[in-house]
């Protein structure tokens, strides 16, 4: 049980809690959310340890291990795979002893993993691997083979093959895809400990988690239900809360009302001064502070006749590498397409192709006269120039336009005189986000090509970019891993896949339980590949490895278990006084057996491996 009694903090002077308390029973799943800025991520330090109380307490069960993702894996040359199993240092010191152990030792080490299931750990490792988007060959690859957001999942992979008793997960699903976000939020939902995730993805809060804990003027509220129950829950409370707040103001407005009537005549002055004290006795309902819903203003673009693109048997890709071929495609103005596919199938190449950024290396492809493209991805963040305010971007991108304009625009953004005026490099990611978007949109745009542009975002915003893409009179091409977000504004699916482009005729849902049905029965080896290719000499070497590690830990196993039948068969053991000691090792000899049988099935089964390979 985490425990959270009482807590203050303060960050330069501006307090973030102050008397916060909130009770999280064991095992229970909790969206952690509140507006940026108000201290979500420091209340994961917090609990960490990482810095330390003003006042209150924190307190875990004793030995309680506590897991996040705080940095992405460094490049090294070590896999995938083998980096994700390292996470489990216990299961690492243990097989290192287990080669030097002796005696009872051996036995308590062998139990021992047996118990943590030590034996099945790298196929555990390989589903998670595979689930965050990496394929079996990849987990092979060495760490430096991959970019920084693919790092990132690499160290989410190995937290959650640790399984710590604590799971803390700062906006997980913003390095993944669609994809890997729906495999996060079906095992989240399945972890057996504790997780708080701090997200603004609707989908995920609604999905895996059981609870939510709000913070809010400076106060931590736990809500059961997911976000959606939350949503309509805080609503009523604040329904209320305004009612109360209308009330008071009627009462105090008929109380000064009174006071301002009479108090300087003499027969009724005693009556004013007592009202008059009763206004200032009255305690000031105030509703908690709203985060307004800071609007995305989106120019209204001229009208076009269709359609807007078009290809014909076009092909994309990189170093005369096609990607994607064969796309015969049509957008009209009126479009809201959302690109389904996993990471890595082409999603991005499609929208580059689309936005103009990318030239086909075959067939054609045609715009109409006057389109004008607005194109939004999140490596565009990067691109912005952290020594310039939002108002210096302006300036040098519109600098015939009035400062007015230009504050004008800022604000239809949600950035305020502050913000307008503050270097790009000082901005929280949410508002480089929106100046993002708005030099997008900044030429009236008849498409927005939008690649992950809920990144950063936070709830209300998210509302808001949604409200504004409805409204939206130009075509939208979506890549997003909020489900929320692609379920109100899309009305046309594509799906990615296999280097082609085709209209996924079901809806988000339907394409949701594809992706999570494991029960899908596997075509058969001929139909997929009439000539198997041969296994490389390398994976017959690894799998001849894995057999003799495999039939090792067997030998290990029985040699264990004769030892210890030879110690029970010993009439001593169950002499009078000793029934005690026999319970003992008849309980360790019961968990040998067990871990015996489970070495012997994964002994056969790396032979059956090894058998089918080498045929």
């Amino acid at each position: 049980m985490l425990k959270i009694e009482d807590i203050s903090y303060a960050v330069e002077g501006r307090p973030l809690f102050e008397h916060a308390s909130a009770v999280i029973p064991d095992g229970h799943k909790v969206g952690l959310v509140g507006r940026n800025g108000t201290g979500k991520t420091t209340l994961f330090r917090l609990i960490r340890g990482e810095l330390a109380l003003e006042g209150g307490t924190i307190t875990l069960p004793q030995r309680a291990r506590i897991g996040g993702v705080s940095q992405e894996v460094p490049g090294s040359d070590v896999s995938l795979l083998d980096t994700v199993l390292a996470a489990d240092t216990e299961r690492e010191a243990l097989l290192a002893e287990s080669e030097t152990a002796e005696g009872v030792r051996i036995a308590e080490v062998q139990t021992r993993l047996a118990d943590i299931e030590a034996w099945s750990a790298e196929a555990r490792a390989a589903s998670i691997l595979k689930g965050l988007g990496f394929t079996d060959a990849e987990q092979r690859m060495p760490c430096s083979a991959f970019s920084g957001g693919w790092r990132m999942r690499v160290a989410l992979a190995a937290v959650l093959f640790s399984a710590p008793d604590l799971l803390l997960l700062d906006e997980p699903t913003n390095y993944l895809d669609l994809e890997g976000a729906l495999w996060l939020e079906s095992y989240l939902a399945r972890y057996p400990h504790t997780v708080i995730v701090i997200s603004h993805d609707r989908g995920l809060l609604n999905r895996a988690v059981g609870a939510i804990l709000h913070l809010e003027d400076r106060q931590l509220t736990l809500y059961q239900g997911n976000y959606d129950t939350f949503a309509r829950t805080r609503a009523a409370r604040l329904a209320v809360k305004e009612a109360e707040t209308k009330k008071q103001e009627a009462r105090r407005a008929h109380l000064q009302s009174f006071v301002d009537r009479f108090r300087y005549k003499a027969s009724k002055a005693k009556q004013a001064q007592s009202r008059l004290k009763m206004i200032e006795r009255m305690e000031t309902i105030t509703t908690p502070q709203e985060a307004a819903l800071r609007a995305f203003t989106f120019p209204e673009p001229e009208e076009l006749s269709p359609p807007i693109v078009n290809t014909e048997s076009a092909s994309v890709g990189y170093d005369d590498r096609p990607v994607l071929s064969k796309l015969t495609l049509r957008i009209d103005q009126d479009d809201r397409i959302a690109l389904l596919g996993r990471n890595g199938e082409g999603k991005s190449t499609l929208s580059k192709l689309l936005a103009g950024k990318l030239d086909p290396m075959g067939g054609r492809i045609t715009r109409a006269s006057k389109l004008r493209i607005g194109y939004f991805a999140q490596h565009q963040l990067d691109e912005l120039r952290p020594e310039e305010t939002p108002l210096d971007h302006l300036r040098r991108l519109k600098p015939h336009e009035l400062p007015a304009r230009h504050r004008s625009r800022l604000a239809g953004f949600g950035l305020a005189a502050a913000q307008a005026e503050t270097e790009v490099g000082r901005l929280s990611g949410g508002q480089k986000a929106r100046l993002s978007l708005l030099i997008a949109t900044l030429d009236a745009p008849n498409m927005l090509i939008l690649d992950e542009p809920t990144n950063h975002l936070d709830m209300e915003s998210r509302e808001a970019l949604v409200e504004a893409l409805t409204a939206y009179s130009g075509a939208v091409i979506l890549v997003s891993h909020d489900m929320h977000l692609l379920s109100l504004v899309a009305d046309r699916l594509w799906l990615v896949k296999d280097g082609r482009v085709t209209p996924f005729e079901e809806d988000l849902e339907a394409y949701r339980r594809m992706l999570l049905s494991s029960d899908t029965p596997a075509k058969p080896r001929a139909a997929q590949d009439p000539k198997p290719k041969r296994p490389k000499r390398d994976q017959i070497l690894a799998l001849r490895s894995e057999v003799r590690k495999c039939e090792s830990r067997v030998e290990k196993l029985s040699e264990m278990r004769e030892k210890l039948a030879a110690r029970l068969a010993d009439p001593a053991m169950y002499e009078e006084g000793k029934a005690g000691e026999a319970e003992v090792w008849q309980k360790k000899y019961a968990e040998v057996m067990e871990g015996l049988d489970r070495a012997e099935a994964l002994w056969m089964k790396a032979l059956e491996k090894l058998e089918a390979a080498e045929a």
